[in-house]
């Protein structure tokens, strides 16, 4: 499986070509997998067949193994070679052993999906390079996600591995809320009650739909020029914490909402659970510099707005009564911290 059979002749195209997706039914390997289909690629789906999540696109085929079963793998992927391999649910260093095992010799690139949150927090420079260095002493996540990367990339100097890793940051489609509280934050907004907010709203964030990252993904899988590369993918709009609350007010026809903010750290200690998602990614300003999958992909640019993408969560949850989770924990946290905070004031 020569590097150079993966060009078309056009220097800014890819041929069709056969690729495998680890999972697919998420947020972006959903939109990444209908997108590889219109293209006219032929992509082969491997997941458990348990997910609830994003339907299967027409015209993929879906192998059913468990990705965690090596033995099971290697049976439904008998004989099977890919030129590209996209794993979308590694997280830990063992899972990327796993993958460099069961995918050695079997595909021209195995693209990893790592998180833009293993960017240094707080960062030091902005805009976010690929150049930034990978440190997170919040999040453990992040910390294994690092981990993965310098495995694999190990891998890739030492013995040829082909591998490609790809930093995501914040990524959503319809189904997916931004808001800390989800759902209940909407709620809360359309019931006239005070939305909790992290830090004091001025820290900046990107929003990045799940169609414009599918873009610029599939652009690169199948470019060997890729291969012992890393890429950020994200959209080139970036908000501060409290605009992103309104645009959800205004697209569930809120006027105004009443915004309380409360340090991050603050809420950590309350609601430990959220603590390492808010100190190690939302608390922090992360504006990022795309040129580098651009240079790859020239078509690439990320046009849904987020005030787009706002309104057609909404609408969707609105369609679907049953999304519409109020979370009673988060109720009553958001009142007693809501409470302290205007007393504090």
């Amino acid at each position: 499986m020569g590097a150079a059979a993966f060009l078309s002749p056009a220097a800014d195209t890819v041929a069709p070509r056969t690729f495998l997706f680890i999972g697919g039914t998420g947020t972006i390997s959903a939109a990444a997998a209908e997108h590889a289909v219109a293209l006219g690629h032929r992509l082969t789906i491997l997941n458990r067949g348990k997910s609830a999540g994003r339907q299967v696109p027409e015209g993929a085929e879906v192998l059913h193994a468990d990705i965690r079963d090596a033995a099971a793998v290697s049976e439904v992927l008998r004989g099977r070679e890919f030129d590209a391999v996209a794993d979308f649910i590694s997280f830990t260093p063992e899972h990327a052993v796993a993958g460099l095992e069961q995918f050695r010799g079997r595909t021209g690139q195995y693209v990893f999906i790592s998180s833009a949150s293993a960017y240094q927090k707080p960062p030091s420079r902005l805009p976010i390079l690929e150049s930034t260095p990978l440190r997170n002493p919040f999040w453990q996540y992040s910390q294994d996600k690092i981990a993965c990367e310098e495995l694999l990339f190990r891998a890739y100097r030492e013995e040829g591995f082909p591998v490609t890793v790809v930093r995501p940051s914040h990524t959503y489609d319809r189904a997916r809320i931004a808001l800390l509280g989800g759902w209940t934050d909407v709620h809360r907004m359309r019931s006239g009650l005070p939305v909790l907010v992290h830090g004091d709203g001025t820290s900046l964030w990107t929003l990045t739909h799940a169609r414009d990252f599918a873009k610029a993904f599939v652009g690169l899988l199948g470019r060997p020029q890729a291969v012992g590369e890393s890429y950020t993918i994200t959209s080139d709009e970036f908000l501060p914490w409290d605009q992103v609350y309104r645009l959800f007010a205004r697209a569930a026809d809120v006027e105004e909402p009443e915004l309380v903010h409360v340090a991050s750290e603050t809420i950590a200690a309350h609601r430990p659970a959220l603590g390492p998602g808010l100190l190690g990614d939302r608390s922090h300003s992360v504006v990022f510099d795309n040129s580098k999958i651009k240079s790859l992909v020239p078509g690439f640019r990320a046009s849904i707005p987020f005030s787009d993408g706002a309104r057609k969560i909404v609408r969707w949850h609105d369609a679907n009564p049953a999304l519409q989770v109020v979370d009673q924990g988060f109720m009553e946290l958001s009142d007693q911290l809501i409470s302290w905070a205007r007393r504090a004031m």
